[in-house]
Formats: C-alpha cells, structure tokens, sequence
C-alpha cells in the first residue's frame, strides 16, 4: 500500500506546477480595454440592428397598407419573423456584452451556460407559438374553403 501511496504522491506532485498554472489561467483576469472595446462595438452593431428593424418596419407598414387581406396575414407573418430577428440580435449583443464583462473564464463560462439555457427557452416557446399559430391558421383556412363550398353547392342545387 506505501508503494501506491508513494506513486501517488510522485505523480501528484509531477502536475502540481500544471495545477496551479490551469488555477491562474482560470482565475486570469481580461483587460479593461478589451471589455471596453468589445462594449463599445457591441453597441455600434446593436444601434445598426435597430435602424435595420427600424427601416424593415416602415416597408412593411407601407406593404401592408397597399394591399388587402391575405397578404396581411402574409404581412403580419413577416412581421413576427422580423420582431423574432431583431430579439434574436438585440438578446446576441446583449450577451457578448456581458461576456466581455466577465473578468475570469469561469465566469464567462458560467455566463454562456446560462445564455445558452436562456436561448434554448426562447426557442421552445416560439416553437410553440408556431405551432399554435399554424393551427389556427389551418382551421380558418379550412372553414372558409368549406363555407365556400357550401355557398357553391347551394347556388347549383
């Protein structure tokens, strides 16, 4: 049993200097300046997105006010995408700003697990929006393509 405990304090001793390196990687800080900067670009990138979907909401305001019915529904569909783009850039810059405010690894780390978790939520429940909306969208369509049929059978009967 000394021969293992031996061999054990051998080998724990070979990767003590590796242990205590990976601890002050771990434990290493970033610089301000590369949070600063990885703010302020964050930022630009975010106004950009928001002239974007700002400029993508007047087209499809003006769309949807030239043409009727179903290409409001189509309209409305597209709007929805464009608001799930503009959440989507808005929550990715959101994020790299606060990884660029982690000052160890284990804290960037710590924050991409829990924005990953955040991001997997989001898009469970849009696909389930989806599929409700999809759904209804089927059943309307389908009530009217019956009543149509309905008014059509009762003109030639």
């Amino acid at each position: 049993m000394t021969d293992t405990n031996n061999m054990y304090d051998s080998v724990k001793e070979a990767f003590a200097p590796v242990n205590e390196a990976f601890k002050n990687f771990q434990n290493m800080e970033v610089p301000e300046a590369a949070r600063d900067f990885v703010k302020r670009s964050a930022n630009t990138a975010k106004e950009r997105t928001a002239e974007v979907y700002a400029g993508s909401e007047r087209v499809t305001t003006a769309i949807e006010s030239a043409v009727a019915d179903g290409v409001s529904e189509a309209a409305k569909i597209g709007r929805n995408i464009q608001q799930a783009i503009y959440q989507d850039a808005e929550a990715f810059f959101e994020g790299i700003d606060k990884l660029a405010s982690a000052k160890t690894i284990n804290e960037a780390v710590q924050i991409q697990s829990d924005l990953a978790r955040a991001r997997g939520e989001v898009i469970m429940s849009r696909a389930k929006s989806t599929t409700e909306y999809l759904g209804k969208l089927v059943a309307n369509g389908t009530r009217s393509v019956q009543d149509n049929f309905a008014k059509a059978y009762n003109k030639n009967a």
